[in-house]
């Protein structure tokens, strides 16, 4: 299998070009295998590039775990870098099929290579039955007891389940791991497993995030979670609704528009490629 490795910001994907549908079984045992980070390739996710019948290409990703994810938001810079950068579908503007439904990307080109990218997250789902949260109503600010320690928290549906949680300091890696691995197989009360946002408020219109993935555990970045952690704090009052969101090779930047959609800019980077037995 030809593969190209990108990233955003340091969470990374290995991605082919399967519009033929070679693959199509095993593909969970295939993306265990390839993300694996000392007999494999290494990544957060894999992701194949597929013909749509909706939309410009489709996207199909799987978590490093094995489990198919709805979408990502690091994963579709990077996925609209490569079908761009291929001549896959050669237009800075394009859209995306995905199991959470159709996504508009607008690529920054500097030479004739996709260097960023702005997508069109949608609107944000506050509803509990379709995020899902236990319970009913919308999602407010709550608290959570895990471990030692109790949390204000909200959760949002961004394409996927997203739990942001407040915290008074930015936290360790240690925090991350400590806390994201309780909080995120919760299925009492996020039936779907969720993903755990810990986000720092640095002023109205700068937070500091890290993520505790669904499916991956902790990674550098997640474009879905800065996301839904700008959101919420603005939802929340402690920001306004264009924020930078501070990771931790660097930043994305957030808008929450009048109508109602959210747009994420960051970048997405070419790590290597190569081939591989599958």
């Amino acid at each position: 299998m030809i593969f190209s490795k990108l990233n955003g910001l340091g969470n990374d994907f290995v991605i082919t070009g399967d519009r033929e549908n070679k693959y199509t079984e095993n593909l969970d045992e295939m993306a265990r295998k390839l993300c694996h980070r000392r007999t494999g390739i290494g990544a957060d996710g894999l992701v194949f590039v597929r013909n749509s019948e909706t939309c410009d290409v489709r996207m199909q990703i799987f978590n490093s775990d094995g489990s198919e994810a709805e979408m990502c938001g690091n994963g579709v810079r990077c996925f609209a870098k490569y079908v761009y950068d291929k001549g896959i579908f050669p237009h800075e503007r394009m859209s995306v099929e995905t199991l959470a439904g159709p996504m508009i990307i607008d690529l920054t080109v500097k030479d004739g290579v996709a260097v960023a990218a702005k997508v069109d997250m949608g609107v944000p789902e506050t509803r509990r039955e379709f995020i899902p949260v236990a319970g009913t109503g919308e999602c407010q600010l709550e608290k959570l007891a895990a471990v030692d320690k109790e949390f204000t928290f909200s959760t949002i549906l961004l394409g996927v389940p997203h739990t942001v949680v407040f915290m008074d300091h930015l936290p360790t890696a240690e925090e991350v791991f400590k806390y994201g691995s309780v909080i995120e197989p919760m299925t009492s009360l996020f039936p779907r497993k969720t993903n755990v946002n810990f986000t720092h408020v640095l002023d109205d219109h700068t937070i500091e995030v890290r993520t505790y993935e669904r499916g991956c555990g902790p990674t550098l970045a997640c474009g879905t979670g800065s996301s839904s952690a700008a959101v919420c704090c603005a939802m929340a009052g402690y920001t306004g609704k264009k924020v930078e969101v501070q990771l931790e090779l660097g930043s994305l930047h957030i808008e929450w528009a009048e109508n109602g959609h959210v747009f994420m800019t960051g970048p997405a980077a070419l790590s290597f490629e190569g081939s591989v037995e599958v």
